[in-house]
């Protein structure tokens, strides 16, 4: 839970990933440094567009699926970003009116707009919001702990934000620390962009170089790894808008994801 941050700790000046993704969903949430940057990203690789929108697609075809056909009713959403429409609270509540959810990050920027989210919730559920980083998986599960009961299951996600740490390593011992926390019977839904289309590794190569907070893109075979000694769902790693889409004809884009359950 978060009071609002000081506008001084927010950085106008230079463009930013969750500012800037935002834009590319078309929220409102963004500066001019962040259309122009967005604007030269999709420039280069027109492809972001559909990757952001697909993105929150697969973000509530997942959650709903794990709340209605899962039983569960806890989400910890890790890097959770700006928000935007059809949050994870929004999904889950509205499949499960009890769900009980709670966002971490720990970017200025998002935790000012938190107040926003928390304000949003059904009378039965419980939204709330814990400012931490994602390196530190252990502050995350304490500090969850005090609205999330983990002797229960829960839905661990990281959705797209794990490419800002560079070492591949890294990423899974984070993933494992955090799902070693959770009982038997949780999930995580975790998918992240990857290297598969020319142009892509350019686009952010340029994105990289304005000043922005770096991203790595992994193959899919990198962001597998994530999922060691999980059980996937069908139809088991796939660029996210094939992840059991009510769309067939949704362009296929360069984000791998997965939904898997905790044996």
């Amino acid at each position: 839970m978060t009071d609002d941050l000081p506008a001084a700790k927010i950085d106008e000046n230079v463009p930013h990933s969750a500012r800037i993704w935002n834009y590319w969903m078309g929220g409102k949430d963004n500066y001019a440094v962040d259309r122009e940057a967005g604007d030269a990203y999709v420039a280069a690789f027109p492809g972001i567009v559909d990757l952001a929108k697909e993105s929150r697609k697969f973000l509530m075809r997942a959650v709903r699926h794990v709340a209605a056909e899962g039983g569960i009713r806890q989400f910890l959403d890790i890097g959770t970003g700006l928000p935007t429409m059809e949050n994870t609270h929004e999904v889950a509540q509205r499949a499960v009116p009890d769900a009980r959810i709670v966002y971490v990050d720990n970017d200025p920027l998002v935790l000012a707009h938190a107040r926003a989210l928390l304000t949003n919730t059904t009378p039965e559920g419980v939204t709330a919001y814990i400012d931490a980083d994602f390196h530190d998986p252990d502050l995350i599960l304490s500090d969850a702990a005090n609205v999330l009961n983990f002797q229960k299951p829960v839905a661990v996600m990281f959705m797209g934000v794990l490419g800002h740490v560079a070492d591949d390593d890294e990423v899974v011992s984070i993933v494992s620390r955090v799902m070693a926390g959770v009982p038997s019977g949780s999930y995580l839904i975790l998918w992240d962009s990857t290297n598969t289309s020319d142009g892509f590794d350019e686009a952010q190569q340029g994105y990289d170089d304005t000043g922005a907070v770096p991203y790595t893109l992994r193959s899919p075979e990198q962001v597998a790894r994530c999922f060691a000694g999980l059980d996937m769902l069908e139809p088991g790693l796939v660029s996210i808008s094939r992840w059991r889409s009510d769309t067939p004809d949704a362009p296929v884009v360069d984000g791998y994801g997965a939904v898997a359950r905790k044996p």
